[in-house]
C-alpha cells in the first residue's frame, strides 16, 4: 500500500451528514423559528424517546447542560459527595463542582474499561465511615461525618456500556440515584434496553465528533415526566408561570436551538446505519491487525452491544518497550492522520488530583497504554487500511 502523506486529513471522528438536514433547517427558517424552540425540538426529542423507548426526553444546549440539570434534579448541593467515574472527559465530572458538591472518583474495570463495581462499594462504604480522608489530599475531608453519596455517575466511555447490573444493585441497595453519562454511546446498549435508560436519568452528547451531531447539544432523558417538567422549567431560566418576567429559584440558558434541531432529526434518520459502519470499521480494525503480539481491543461481553463510537486499543509495554504514545500520535499526524491517547483520568487532572479516588491504577494503566483511531462513519475502507498498514509499520520499530 502507498503509505505517503495524504492531502486530505482522516480525522478521529468528523461529522457526517445523512441527506435530509438541511430541509429540516430550512423548515425552521420557512416557519420563522429561529429560536429555542419549535417543531424540529418538538421531532427530535420525540425521535429520541421513541428510539430509547423512553417517556420523556429534553434537549439542551450541550451534554453538559445535561448533566449539570440532572445533578440538580437529584438534589445534589454544596458539600454533597457525588461518586463518578475517573476514566472520562472532564465534563462528566465539572457540573458536580457547579452545584459545589465534590466528586468521589472511581477507577475502571478491565471488561469494558467503565466503572469498577467493586471499587464503587469500597467507595460507599469509606462514605459511610467518614474515612474520606484516608483517600484524599484535602482538608475538607478531615473529620468529615459518615455521609451517604447523593448520586453515582457511570460513563459508557466509547460507546462500551457500563457493567449497569451490578452498578445499579449496588446503587438500589444504598439507596443512591444513578445518573448515566450516555455521551459518547447513543445505540449502545445491554440485551436489547438502550445506554442511558437504566438509571433515574441519561444525559446524551451531539457535539461535533459524536456518533451523531448538532454541532452542538445534548439531551437529558428519563422515564420520570417530573424530571423532564423540572428539567425544562430550569433550562428556561426557570421563569415562574407569571405575565411578566419573575424568578423565583436560580436557572440556566440551556434549552436547545429549533434550528440546530433540525440536523438532529434528519441525523436520526440515519443513526443505525452509522453506528453499523463505525462497528465495520472495528471489525477491519481488529482482522487487520490481528496476529500481531500485546495488542487489546475492548471487547463486548455477552449480551452488550457498543456502538464502536471510536475504535480504541492498548499496548503490551513488555512487547513495546520504546513506545510512547504521545510519538505514536506524532507520527499519525505527520502522515496527516487525527489519532489520540485514551483519555487521561480525572483524579490525575491538576484540578481534581486532590479528591478521594478509589481504585488499582487500571485506568492510569489505559492511558498509559491505549490509542484511539480514526473511526468515522464517514471513513473508506481505503482510509481504514492506510491507519493499519502504518500503523503495522511503526509497531514492528518498537517491538523488543
Amino acid at each position: 500500500m502507498n503509505v505517503s502523506v495524504k492531502s486530505k486529513r482522516i480525522f478521529l471522528s468528523s461529522p457526517h451528514m445523512g441527506g435530509t438536514e438541511m430541509q429540516h433547517v430550512q423548515n425552521a427558517f420557512s416557519e420563522n423559528y429561529i429560536a429555542p424552540l419549535g417543531t424540529n425540538v418538538d421531532r427530535f426529542e420525540g425521535k429520541l424517546r421513541d428510539y430509547l423507548s423512553v417517556s420523556g426526553a429534553l434537549t439542551t444546549a450541550s451534554g453538559t447542560a445535561g448533566l449539570h440539570l440532572g445533578l440538580r434534579l437529584l438534589g445534589v448541593s454544596s458539600n454533597d459527595l457525588v461518586l463518578c467515574q475517573s476514566f472520562t472527559f472532564v465534563a462528566t465530572v465539572n457540573p458536580i463542582l457547579y452545584q459545589w458538591a465534590h466528586p468521589v472518583f472511581i477507577d475502571s474495570e478491565s471488561d469494558t474499561w467503565n466503572m469498577d463495581p467493586d471499587q464503587l462499594e469500597r467507595a460507599i462504604k469509606a462514605c459511610l465511615a467518614g474515612t474520606l480522608h484516608e483517600y484524599s489530599g484535602l482538608d475538607f475531608f478531615k473529620n468529615r461525618p459518615p455521609q451517604l453519596p447523593k448520586a453515582i455517575v457511570p460513563v459508557h466511555l466509547y460507546g462500551m456500556p457500563a457493567n449497569m447490573d451490578r452498578i445499579l444493585d449496588i446503587a438500589d441497595r444504598y439507596g443512591i440515584p444513578v445518573l448515566e453519562d450516555a455521551a459518547e454511546a447513543l445505540g449502545s446498549g445491554i440485551r436489547g434496553r438502550m445506554c442511558g435508560t437504566f438509571g433515574e436519568m441519561g444525559v446524551f452528547s451531539f457535539n461535533g465528533n459524536k456518533i451523531i451531531t448538532t454541532s452542538a447539544g445534548g439531551a437529558l432523558v428519563s422515564a420520570d415526566p417530573s424530571h423532564i417538567e423540572n428539567g425544562l422549567f430550569l433550562s428556561s431560566q426557570a421563569r415562574d408561570p407569571e405575565i411578566h418576567y419573575q424568578h423565583s429559584m436560580l436557572g440556566y440558558n440551556y434549552r436547545f436551538s429549533n434550528v440546530l434541531a433540525g440536523i438532529g432529526v434528519g441525523q436520526m434518520e440515519v443513526l443505525d446505519e452509522f453506528i453499523e459502519k463505525r462497528r465495520q470499521n472495528f471489525d477491519r480494525y481488529r482482522d487487520g491487525l490481528e496476529g500481531l503480539p500485546g495488542i487489546r481491543f475492548p471487547m463486548e461481553p455477552e449480551g452488550f452491544f457498543s456502538n464502536r463510537w471510536l475504535t480504541t486499543l492498548t499496548f503490551n509495554r513488555e512487547r513495546y518497550p520504546t513506545l510512547r504514545i504521545p510519538d505514536l500520535v506524532a507520527y499519525f499526524s505527520e502522515h496527516n492522520i487525527e489519532c489520540r491517547p485514551l483519555w487521561k483520568p480525572i483524579h490525575m487532572q491538576p484540578l481534581y488530583h486532590q479528591y478521594p479516588f478509589f481504585g488499582d491504577g487500571f485506568s492510569e494503566h489505559l492511558f498509559d497504554s491505549g490509542i484511539c483511531l480514526p473511526s468515522g462513519s464517514n471513513l473508506s475502507t481505503d482510509d481504514v487500511d492506510l491507519v493499519i498498514c502504518l500503523l503495522r509499520q511503526y509497531l514492528s520499530a518498537c517491538m523488543g
